[in-house]
């Protein structure tokens, strides 16, 4: 089953345990929900900013948490599961009760600073991904408590991915090509695009019912842009009541997740035969993805992807229709670390996954994107396999 097992919490419990040498601290202090999971493979069901959570990994001891109760059964089922990696959960009240069993929010940072105390961190110095006030006032009850905000350094931890986590992306992308042919099925002339697109998120979630039974599955989005619209990396925010048209550029995006990790595939079609400018943009886009792919190797910058894909816009004189960089890292969120991949100069590294989707945006004639999602190594491997070709892409 493509589930994350204790090998990948002992590969993060590692790379965690090197950090805080680096960083000469005594534990990693998580309150976002991405790295609460990084940390636990737990999949907070609850909102950080509105019911506070932190997840505590010392350098010397094990990880424990502060949860709101509204998690309590859903924690339950994941323990029984097997699923996540935490066992030690001190949890609070979500409001008032006649007799409170447990504490309330308005007592979390004592509860956090009694806890840093019994665990002996009272006097430590502790990394935090973020800043929070709950923690600024456990601080004033342990005095000689250090907190440092360490989020740029936290994020090298998800650069490179396990093994088993690239094992869920290849069997998540093999779902996206299924949906791809299955839109390619369904475009037409006429089609409202909010129901197409419903109808093909409801194919893939039974397909994915069937591939991965009992897994952690859901979709961001399946949308699709159509026509003018789609000259728009975002579309026009009109989306309710637009239909294909014959001759329609067409941008769909294919957003699941499974486990926690995300993979991206977008694809251009067009709604009948192209012409000629709509086949040409489209080779140009189809060219430069791969020449971003190709650029995914160790050693290069990670700049170097980006560069790759414009260098092969800029000479079939596309430049003007660029807005956007060509990918960026993909895995417990979306738009993972790094983000900037236009502007970072460090090297890549094996089992990093980036998204390649330079596109072309003119306006009144549509939008040309092609993304592959694709795993860093000697030989980088697209992990989406819909093909590119103008013969695939044009619906006839």
């Amino acid at each position: 089953m493509p589930h994350l097992t204790k090998a990948v919490h002992d590969d993060r419990l590692s790379a965690m345990q090197q950090l805080m040498d680096r960083l000469r601290v005594d534990a990693l202090v998580f309150g976002t929900p991405d790295f609460f999971q990084y940390a636990t493979n737990f999949q907070l069901d609850v909102w950080p900013w509105e019911r506070p959570v932190f997840v505590v990994v010392p350098r010397n001891g094990e990880t424990f948490a502060v949860m709101n109760e509204l998690s309590i059964n859903h924690m339950r089922f994941a323990i029984e599961k097997g699923t996540v990696w935490l066992r030690d959960v001190t949890w609070y009240a979500e409001h008032p009760r006649v007799t409170n069993r447990l504490p309330l929010p308005a007592q979390l940072p004592e509860v956090v600073a009694a806890l840093l105390a019994a665990k002996g961190l009272g006097m430590s110095r502790i990394a935090v991904d973020v800043p929070h006030s709950i923690l600024a006032g456990a601080q004033r009850h342990l005095p000689e408590l250090m907190l440092r905000p360490s989020l740029a350094e936290m994020r090298s931890l998800r650069w490179v991915k396990h093994a088993e986590e690239l094992q869920v992306m290849r069997e998540l992308g093999a779902l996206t090509d299924w949906v791809q042919d299955r839109y390619r099925e369904n475009i037409r002339p006429g089609r409202l695009v909010q129901e197409l697109d419903h109808a093909m998120a409801a194919l893939m979630v039974e397909e994915a019912a069937r591939r991965f039974p009992g897994e952690d599955f859901d979709i961001l989005k399946c949308w699709t842009l159509t026509g003018p619209a789609s000259a728009s990396p975002h579309g026009d925010g009109a989306a309710c009541g637009s239909r294909v048209a014959a001759g329609d550029t067409i941008v769909n995006l294919i957003l699941p997740r499974l486990n926690g990790l995300y993979v991206e595939n977008e694809r251009t079609w067009f709604c009948g035969r192209p012409g000629d400018e709509q086949a040409r943009l489209y080779q140009v886009a189809a060219r430069a993805t791969d020449a971003a792919v190709a650029a995914a190797v160790p050693g290069r910058r990670v700049c170097d992807m980006d560069a790759a894909a414009q260098a092969v816009i800029e000479a079939a004189g596309c430049g003007q229709y660029v807005f956007h960089r060509t990918g960026h890292a993909v895995g417990l969120l979306l738009h993972e670390y790094p983000e900037d991949m236009a502007f970072n100069t460090r090297a890549l590294l094996a089992g990093e996954v980036y998204s390649s989707e330079p596109g072309l945006y003119v306006y009144g004639l549509g939008g040309f994107r092609l993304d592959d999602t694709v795993i860093v190594g000697e030989e980088p491997e697209v992990i989406v396999k819909t093909p590119k070709t103008l013969e695939y892409a044009a619906v006839l």
